[in-house]
């Protein structure tokens, strides 16, 4: 790849503003040729401002850019594209009912799709790693090898710069280890990787340079290699709130048993819930570790009361078998759900950050009653979840797709902490959020348990799950291995139960 400046990329005071708010401020870095280099900040720093406008999605209303020295200004993703980049964003641009070269295909210029695309997919694939095959329709493929379909579509572009966001929030170690491995290859060829991670080990290990953004600035660039995680968190957002550690627990009574359920999904892709049973005692943190579209969804329907079973004792909460109950009934026993889906699932995108506090709190926090909601009651709380979980909102009438998706998790997870419950199901309860507020939420959970909860966090973040939980499970097509003491399991261990037996087979080309 030749050289024409001494930048691959530049950017010189480029700043958006948006009503009220201005997320890009004068922002000025650069990014070397055959560079990894990381973009880091708290929720709502400007992360993903700044990378849209890099991409073409957003305009800039200040500064330049310049790519190999030349201006740079693409007028939509299409133009980013034609100019040599490619992103791989943290939610895969894919269909599901399409194979993988048919979906390839929709993602590329037509003057690339043409030829012999499938000998160059799997030419690709393989010397790069990421093997495919291209035949497989993708709603087959397992999360890992799906952003190898991203990566390889990129990489197809023969890509100066590929923005990668959140790439390993849903990678086991061991398929981490190979996106690394690629990722390396690639700056070893001159393609320069600009990273968006809250994973600060990763960023350590993986980085050459970083720049970090608070409130819409550039307020440090670093080696980070050269930084602690500790250090890195602090140039993002000051003073690091340290996760409370757990410690010997009182373990009360079984508050949560769930007795050899099977219930095949409803989902075209989805996976069947296969004779799964698990207990959770007052005091408790069950990890359930998994890589994404193995059953978690189905089990969340399942514990949460959307799908109900013939069978009364199925599910028993406090004591009472509900496995007939609905969603209502079950808050009311004391179970209150985080769905991992934060928009549509958890919070209507459309409605205000109020109303869908009533929706979900009304049964435990009494704010309606004979028909009439108590909006005084509902603001009371609604400021109590703000402050207590620091949710950066411009106002609790505005809608929750106004929040940036941290923020979002944060209104979510606090919405539901504090009504108390002696059950909480949490999936995915700090994603997209910083260190500091996923601190902060740990220490939540933490706290819930001394007084009495049980809790059963469902999660990909091994991490998480390591350093919260007393005992760890893995979910793997759509079966629940028996649960393990945290002491005695290591993350390699649950990483290869989280890839199950035929994760490395699928991977490969059939022959």
């Amino acid at each position: 790849m030749e050289k024409t400046s001494e930048y691959l990329l530049e950017l010189k005071g480029l700043t958006k503003t948006f009503p009220g708010v201005v997320a890009s401020d004068n922002v000025s870095f650069q990014v070397g040729h055959g560079e990894i280099h990381a973009l880091l900040g708290e929720n709502g720093a400007g992360k993903s401002t700044l990378v849209k406008m890099i991409y073409g999605v957003l305009q800039p209303d200040g500064g330049v850019m310049h790519l190999h020295g030349e201006t740079y200004a693409p007028a939509n993703p299409s133009a980013a594209r034609a100019h040599g980049l490619g992103m791989v964003f943290q939610h895969f641009l894919l269909f599901d009912a399409l194979t993988v070269i048919e979906n390839i295909e929709l993602g590329i210029a037509p003057e690339l799709a043409k030829g012999d695309l499938r000998s160059r997919i799997v030419e690709v694939s393989e010397f790069y790693g990421l093997k495919l095959d291209p035949d497989r329709l993708v709603g087959e493929l397992s999360v890992g090898q799906r952003q190898r379909v991203e990566i390889v579509r990129c990489l197809l572009q023969n890509p100066r710069l590929i923005i990668m966001d959140e790439p390993t929030s849903v990678l086991t170690p061991q398929e981490v280890e190979v996106l690394f491995r690629t990722l390396r290859q690639l700056a070893s060829e001159g393609c320069s990787i600009l990273y968006i991670s809250h994973k600060l080990e990763e960023i350590r290990a993986l980085c050459h340079k970083a720049t970090v953004l608070r409130g819409g600035k550039v307020v440090a660039a670093c080696t980070p290699a050269e930084e602690s995680a500790k250090s890195l968190a602090e140039m993002m957002i000051g003073d690091v709130l340290v996760p409370a550690k757990r410690t010997e627990t009182m373990i009360g009574a079984e508050r949560l048993r769930v007795d050899k359920v099977s219930l095949p999904s409803t989902h075209q892709f989805g996976v069947s819930l296969k004779d799964v049973s698990l207990s959770v005692r007052g005091g408790e943190i069950l990890g359930i570790a998994g890589v994404a579209g193995n059953g978690q969804e189905e089990l969340m329907e399942f514990l949460i009361g959307e799908r109900l079973t013939r069978r009364a004792d199925a599910i028993v909460i406090g004591g009472v078998e509900a496995g007939r109950k609905g969603p209502d009934a079950r808050r009311a026993l004391g179970l209150c759900p985080v769905p991992e889906e934060r928009l549509g699932h958890a919070a209507v995108p459309g409605m205000s950050l109020v109303e869908n506090t009533i929706l979900s709190a009304r049964v435990r926090k009494q704010l309606a009653g004979s028909g009439i909601i108590d909006y005084a009651r509902t603001r009371e709380f609604m400021q109590e979840i703000i402050s207590g979980f620091d949710v950066r909102t411009a106002g609790m009438d505005h809608a929750a797709r106004s929040l940036s998706g941290g923020n979002l998790q944060k209104f979510i997870m606090g919405r539901e902490i504090l009504q108390a419950p002696s059950v909480l199901i949490a999936c995915q309860p700090t994603w997209g959020v910083d260190a500091g507020a996923a601190a902060a939420i740990h220490n939540a959970l933490i706290d819930l348990t001394k007084n009495g909860a049980a809790i059963v966090v469902i999660s990909q973040d091994l991490d998480e799950l390591m350093a919260i939980s007393d005992r760890i499970a893995v979910i793997a097509n759509g079966a629940l291995s028996d649960p393990e003491p945290v002491a005695e399991v290591t993350i390699e261990s649950i990483g290869r139960k989280m890839g199950g037996p035929s994760s490395v087979e699928h991977a490969d080309v059939p022959h």
